[in-house]
């Protein structure tokens, strides 16, 4: 196809060529179409998934990374590239191997709002994963995204841990032990007192030597093995003294699996120590279910890291 020498075309030579902030709208609009206003999200909803990065090898098994982050449009000559907060986000799995994708589709929609996320893979119980392992594995996690910070656009000053169920408990637990990593910590719905659990309504046992506790452990009973239920316990390691990073949680008030009363033992020991915590009570919300993919869930989670962060 050629042009009509009517439409009085001139070839703009290659020095001129427009930077995206002063490139022109088009004025045409054929007849029949018809023209769409829009509201743009922050990188205008692209996104960079980096899969199955290897963060550390242990026992014969690698632990990986699945890292999504935003992806600028244009990259400027001279300009530097945008460096992104970043949220390390521990999926839950009672603790056995996790199924990391399953949180996907929400990391992927944290990402569009401008935030780079690390989906953690812990070691599971499975192998071995007895605690302090999740832990540990989520902090090496964090350091090993500091030490690459530059090729993965982050801002490393700036990093959030967030965690669902068994990997709330992973996320508090870096929170309460290892302050210095994190700005802010989000749990969603995880366990603390597990010696606790069983006094309160739930859909399974978490005494017994197999139970997800138990396993924790290291397949022990849970009633009888006080002194390492305790360890467990994130809310022991909360003082007045010990920094903790503000926290935001968030939990079911019919999960039948984590009893809603264990975000609440963990909410009163920060308010005590006079810690900075939020607590949200999700009405009718299950174990992850019944509002916890709704927008309004996210939200609270978003405009928690804008201020945070």
């Amino acid at each position: 196809m050629g042009y009509n020498k009517m439409d009085n075309l001139h070839l703009i030579p290659p020095h001129n060529m427009f930077e995206p902030q002063t490139f022109p709208d088009s004025t045409e609009l054929p007849d029949g179409a018809k023209s769409v206003t829009w509201s743009d999200k922050p990188t205008e909803g692209m996104i960079s998934l980096t899969p199955n990065i290897v963060y550390q090898s242990l026992n014969g098994e690698d632990q990986r990374l699945q890292i999504i982050t935003p992806m600028a449009m244009f990259a400027m000559p001279g300009v530097p590239a945008p460096k992104y907060p970043l949220v390390v986000y521990v999926p839950g799995s009672a603790f056995r191997r996790q199924n990391v994708w399953m949180a996907l589709p929400r990391m992927i929609e944290v990402a569009q709002r401008g935030y780079a996320v690390a989906i953690v893979e812990y070691r599971p119980t499975e192998i071995g994963g007895v605690f302090p392992a999740q832990r540990e594995d989520a902090k090496s996690a964090i350091r090993f995204m500091i030490a690459h910070a530059d090729e993965y656009g982050i801002d490393a000053d700036r990093i959030a841990v967030w965690g669902d169920s068994s990997g709330g408990h992973t996320s508090v637990s870096i929170a309460v032990t290892a302050p210095e990593l994190v700005k802010c910590c989000v749990d969603w719905f995880g366990p603390t007192d597990i010696a606790l659990m069983n006094y309160y309504p739930s859909g399974m046992d978490h005494t017994a030597p197999y139970s997800p506790e138990g396993m924790l452990i290291g397949g022990k009973n849970v009633l009888e093995n006080p002194e390492l239920a305790q360890e467990v316990n994130p809310i022991n390691y909360i003082t007045p003294e010990n920094p903790v990073p503000p926290m935001l949680i968030m939990h079911g008030s019919k999960d039948m699996l984590v009893p809603f009363n264990q975000s609440v033992r963990l909410y009163n020991k920060l308010k005590e120590c006079g810690k900075d915590v939020q607590f949200f009570k999700l009405e009718g919300g299950g174990h992850g279910s019944g509002g916890f993919n709704s927008d309004e869930a996210l939200n609270l989670v978003i405009e928690f890291f804008r201020e945070k962060l």
